[in-house]
């Protein structure tokens, strides 16, 4: 399994990073939104939607993805992120703090939307300021996950979420931040990209711990979503991975977070 998750990353990486720095960003806008159908294919799988269900969800994606192409849409992306982010503050963690089931059709597509449709505006978004920034940004995020996933195994002994994800231990927790501490410092100190959150040592830190601890949600968010719709993984797109979501579900919660960040501090 591991052979197989390092293979195809190392295969989707030079393709990632191609279209991160030079495609134009109106083919970048609509690749990411292309990457987000894919994404809303595989949640209307968990949400066990029908055929003709699951494409009807599709169209309604993609019709809100053309409305609010980031050319005509920066006017209302701030409400928008602001109600992704009062979703993972205040929502997420009830919903898996009382395990709800959510399988209210109309449930599960809001929800959807609002994991999805935030996240991939904040890739156009953060791409438009810097793709540095924007893949600087994801790398917080695969650093925390790639750190905690080391630690856990070797040092895992305290359950994180035994009922939603076994695997996630409070020790693999601490290594992430340790690893997420350690890029952070190296990146303000040698990549003008993260000036946005470089307000001092301290303060980009605590943002960098801030969008590490949604990640970590955002990851148990889709583990009970998937444990309660009976999938192990969200689709088998990429070998050794498992679907879209699977990979980008830390993501969904950080890069909003990272976004409303910079509204908060202007930049």
């Amino acid at each position: 399994m591991l052979k197989a998750r390092v293979l195809t990353a190392l295969l989707l990486l030079p393709v990632v990073l191609a279209a991160l720095f030079l495609l134009p960003s109106h083919y970048w806008a609509w690749s990411t939104l292309a990457v987000t159908l894919i994404g809303a294919r595989e949640w209307a799988a968990i949400s066990g939607y029908s055929r003709f269900q699951s494409g009807l969800y599709l169209l309604l994606t993609l019709s809100i993805g053309a409305v609010l192409m980031p050319e005509t849409s920066r006017s209302i992306e701030l409400p928008i992120y602001v109600a992704a982010a009062l979703f993972w503050i205040v929502l997420a963690p009830l919903w898996l703090r009382n395990k709800w089931q959510g399988r209210s059709p109309v449930i599960m597509a809001l929800t959807g939307w609002l994991i999805l449709i935030p996240t991939w505006l904040a890739l156009v978004r953060l791409r438009e300021i810097s793709p540095g920034l924007l893949l600087g940004l994801v790398m917080v995020v695969w650093i925390a996950d790639s750190a905690a996933y080391f630690a856990g195994r070797r040092f895992g002994k305290h359950k994180l979420a035994p009922s939603i994800s076994p695997g996630k231990s409070w020790e693999g927790v601490a290594g992430g931040f340790l690893g997420v501490s350690l890029y952070g410092i190296a990146w303000a100190a040698w990549d003008d990209s993260a000036a946005p959150f470089r307000s001092g040592l301290p303060g980009g830190l605590l943002l960098l711990w801030l969008l590490t601890v949604f990640s970590i949600l955002g990851d148990l968010f889709e583990s009970w979503m998937k444990r309660v719709a009976g999938l192990k993984d969200s689709g088998r797109l990429l070998p050794g991975h498992g679907g879209i979501l699977d990979r980008i579900d830390a993501l969904t919660a950080a890069l909003p977070m990272a976004a409303v960040c910079l509204f908060l501090i202007k930049y």
